[in-house]
């Protein structure tokens, strides 16, 4: 179906999906290797008026990041050291944007009295 094979594109979503369909006129239900040459144009031409997606995406993304990191503000510090940024907590957790645990020199476990 066109509408699941749109959104395998970095920056188009399942709603985004189907108003592309629905503004080129190609029945969501369609096949993706049913679909003729017209067909094909009206999505991509669509796709292009409208959103941006992959390479330009990526870049927006990464030139918002760096500006962030550029001027100081919170955020970018977050950014700069791997922190998360959206204000989780990271006494615990926070593996996933920190990285594997590392090993504290000289800090040693104290064996549990049974």
């Amino acid at each position: 179906m066109i509408k699941i094979s749109l959104t395998y594109i970095f920056g188009i979503g399942a709603s985004s999906a189907s108003k592309i369909c629905d503004e080129a006129g190609v029945p969501q239900d369609r096949k993706t290797f049913d679909l003729d040459e017209g067909e094909v144009v009206r999505l991509r031409d669509a796709i292009e008026a409208r959103y941006n997606v992959e390479g330009d995406l990526r870049r927006d993304q990464s030139q918002n990041v760096k500006m962030l990191m550029d001027i100081g503000c919170y955020r970018g510090l977050r950014h700069r050291r791997g922190l998360p940024v959206r204000g989780q907590r990271t006494h615990t957790n926070a593996r996933t944007r920190k990285g594997p645990r590392r090993a504290v020199a000289g800090k040693k476990k104290t064996p549990t009295k049974k």
